[in-house]
């Protein structure tokens, strides 16, 4: 198959295309290397970033990238597209990402006439760019009309399904994580790399530390926590707001934002990971990649019950606490130090996954 796809350059603080980062990169990447010619279109919503292109390997198919940037050009961005994939002549587009990525792709794909697929990572409608005028009604539109939707949860499959109404076939793909970056490390090589006291109870997390993601209860809980055992620090790893910084102490480390490879190290150091997540539209409709990640690192985790959280650690209650119940986080974090628990649950890889969708895009175009 000829595979069109789009999708935004930057996601969760990586860049999609040099770091070869998760779901983003991997769809059409395995997509490549099931033996389909693979083009994809990333929009860099950085002003003045440069175009560029570039071809990765991933025999016996093709994967070729074109970035393109914010400018004075960028309402015809659409047009140029149009003009691209048309010569490329797709069997199949695939949009990803954001609202405008998915709005963008059921447009181009009406005018080429191919099947259209929306990969849906998070509930979209939690993004700041749904707060614009019209952008929610072209987000359900161009969902509607998919042929083919992709969610990372069986909550956001549910919401498209019955809110949504989509008339195309809908199924949960949740994201997973790349195991040969993700696995278990030794504990104290990883907590020496990361300049970490090795015989401390090691507590924390990694990832955007923001208000709405729900990381002022594991600062409210460190705050309990910090009085009790003069052996538990607390780590954290991640880009913050700069109206809440992380907590200060000399039992606090900040590592500042860490590459891929270092987190997964982080995590090899850690005793217990933390994941946080609000009650919230956004939060009930996600599936947090951390989870994948700390579970493939054999990390003991407490995590929000809310939305895919509740359903993945339901034979492990010890493992879950009550969304912004900063006591609840502190109690659940003491237990898993003290205690550890760790569930025994499968994480497929990417290889397996995208071989599950490839037989469904041939459908789509009737091979």
């Amino acid at each position: 198959m000829r595979i069109a796809y789009l999708c935004k350059r930057r996601y969760m603080g990586k860049d999609v295309v040099l770091d070869r980062y998760a779901r983003l990169y991997e769809i059409p990447g395995q997509l490549a290397r099931l033996g389909h010619d693979v083009e994809a279109h990333c929009l860099d919503y950085r002003r003045g970033h440069e175009q560029g292109e570039w071809s990765h390997d991933a025999p016996p198919g093709r994967l070729e990238w074109h970035s393109h940037g914010i400018g004075a050009g960028t309402l015809a961005y659409p047009l140029r597209l149009l003009r691209r994939l048309r010569a490329f002549s797709p069997d199949v587009l695939v949009a990803a990402s954001d609202i405008p990525h998915v709005a963008l792709g059921a447009w181009l794909a009406r005018r080429l006439g191919v099947p259209f697929v929306a990969d849906l990572y998070d509930n979209f409608e939690g993004f700041g760019q749904a707060r614009i005028p019209g952008m929610v009604t072209a987000l359900r539109r161009a969902v509607r009309r998919a042929d083919l939707v992709l969610t990372t949860s069986e909550p956001l499959r549910e919401l498209v399904v019955h809110g949504y109404r989509a008339r195309g076939e809908v199924v949960a793909m949740p994201s997973t994580v790349d195991k040969s970056v993700f696995h278990p490390r030794d504990r104290g090589e990883s907590r020496d790399a990361l300049g970490l006291p090795r015989d401390a109870l090691l507590v924390g997390t990694a990832g955007g530390l923001y208000r709405d993601k729900g990381v002022e209860a594991l600062y409210a809980a460190w705050e309990q926590l910090r009085g009790e055992d003069p052996r538990m620090h607390l780590v954290l790893a991640g880009p913050h707001e700069p109206g809440l910084p992380p907590p200060a102490g000399d039992r606090v480390h900040y590592l500042g934002a860490l590459p891929h490879a270092r987190v997964a190290q982080l995590f090899s150091a850690l005793d217990v990971g933390a994941i946080c997540v609000l009650d919230t539209p956004f939060g009930r409709y996600c599936f947090p990649q951390k989870a994948y990640e700390m579970l493939a690192c054999r990390l003991p985790v407490v995590a929000a019950d809310v939305g895919a959280m509740g359903a993945l650690f339901a034979g492990s209650p010890q493992c879950l606490y009550a969304a912004g119940d900063a006591g609840a986080l502190a109690a659940g974090l003491r237990e898993q130090a003290m205690r550890p628990v760790l569930p025994d649950l499968p994480i497929e890889d990417w290889q397996r996954i995208i071989g599950r969708l490839e037989p469904r895009l041939r459908r789509l175009v009737g091979q």
